[in-house]
């Protein structure tokens, strides 16, 4: 059976090989409507792109390396979904690794990049050693290194992050609304970007309004379920128990709840919970989780987009440093007039 060419292709999109080819190396710089042609004439003629050979010629891998601080979280599921849905319509692949494995060398992450296994980076842990940080913002491809959701303060990488603040002040004047005067905070990890802006958006917002709040009220988390349940162990423990509790992460929250159910306290009635990120259990846990939705779809595809701006058009001064998206507030069950 003749194997199909470029030159077939080019005949049944009645386009040039030169379109085919460009469509299929760097499809940013074609139309839609061309993609499509050149993309129903390869399926129609069977054409198999050669990979090696199309890489060799361009000089890029068309794959985009993705940093996790955590791969079993499924906060992440959504950002990674967005991310594949963008590069995926570009010709690029994803590649997935962990940062637990490269906190001790930022070496093995620009080798990423030096060797041409990726065009580019996207970095979703915000709590890279200094060291680490420091020699991705000195290598040649720093403008190639994107960090989204998470970010390292005082660094020049360009960023998608959501409004982390605004979605702290809107939890806490939800549950205030609702006639909560007491309300405590169960906080991110110690040095987490994340976990601090919220903490302090939530100490500023309580002051704004002038409500009380004990030391005690602070919680230490991780933005883990275990951390959550630790707790709510501690909320159980306390003399003068808040008739709230805001939690970094929805995890937190389903945590906390579920070790309150454990010990006989029910959820709004005892105590309302409110989380942050509205993951997908979020409306299929009991009670409906109460929480501050960022879309986590979006900041994947925003990245994915950002990031391929700079790889394909790098020498373009109008490209985006930052986006930041908005969150917005879904109520549930979980929340309720004290």
């Amino acid at each position: 059976m003749k194997t199909s060419t470029l030159q077939d292709v080019a005949r049944v999109a009645n386009v040039s090989t030169a379109t085919v080819s460009r469509t299929l190396s760097n499809p940013v710089v074609v139309s839609e409507s061309t993609r499509r042609r050149v993309a129903d004439a390869v399926k129609a003629t069977g054409y198999r792109i050669n990979h090696a050979a199309r890489n060799l010629r361009t000089q890029r891998a068309h794959s985009v390396l993705v940093l996790l601080p955590d791969l079993a979280n499924p906060f992440f599921s959504a950002i990674l979904e967005g991310i594949s849905r963008v590069l995926a319509r570009q010709g690029y692949s994803m590649l997935i690794a962990s940062t637990q494995h490269v906190h001790d060398s930022g070496e093995r992450l620009i080798d990423y990049l030096d060797d041409a296994r990726a065009d580019g980076m996207i970095v979703l842990d915000g709590g890279l050693e200094t060291d680490v940080v420091e020699m991705l913002a000195a290598a040649s491809q720093a403008e190639r290194i994107l960090f989204a959701c998470e970010w390292v303060e005082d660094a020049n990488f360009p960023s998608v992050r959501c409004e982390n603040r605004t979605g702290t002040r809107i939890a806490v004047n939800h549950l205030y609304g609702l006639g909560h005067t007491k309300i405590a905070h169960i906080t991110g990890p110690i040095g987490n970007v994340l976990g601090q802006t919220r903490k302090e958006a939530f100490v500023a917002e309580l002051a704004d309004l002038g409500l009380e709040l004990k030391a005690e009220w602070i919680m230490t988390g991780d933005f883990t379920l275990a951390a959550g349940c630790l707790a709510a162990q501690e909320w159980i423990a306390m003399n003068d128990r808040p008739t709230a509790v805001f939690c970094a992460s929805d995890q937190l929250a389903m945590g906390f709840i579920a070790e309150l159910s454990r010990h006989g306290f029910k959820v709004p009635d005892h105590v309302s919970v409110m989380g942050f990120d509205d993951i997908d259990l979020a409306e299929q846990f009991i009670p409906p989780l109460t929480s501050i939705r960022q879309d986590r779809m979006m900041i994947g595809e925003t990245a994915a987009k950002m990031l391929l701006a700079r790889i394909v058009t790098p020498s373009e001064e109008n490209l985006e440093r930052a986006t930041v998206l908005p969150v917005s507030l879904v109520i549930r069950e979980s929340t309720s007039p004290p």
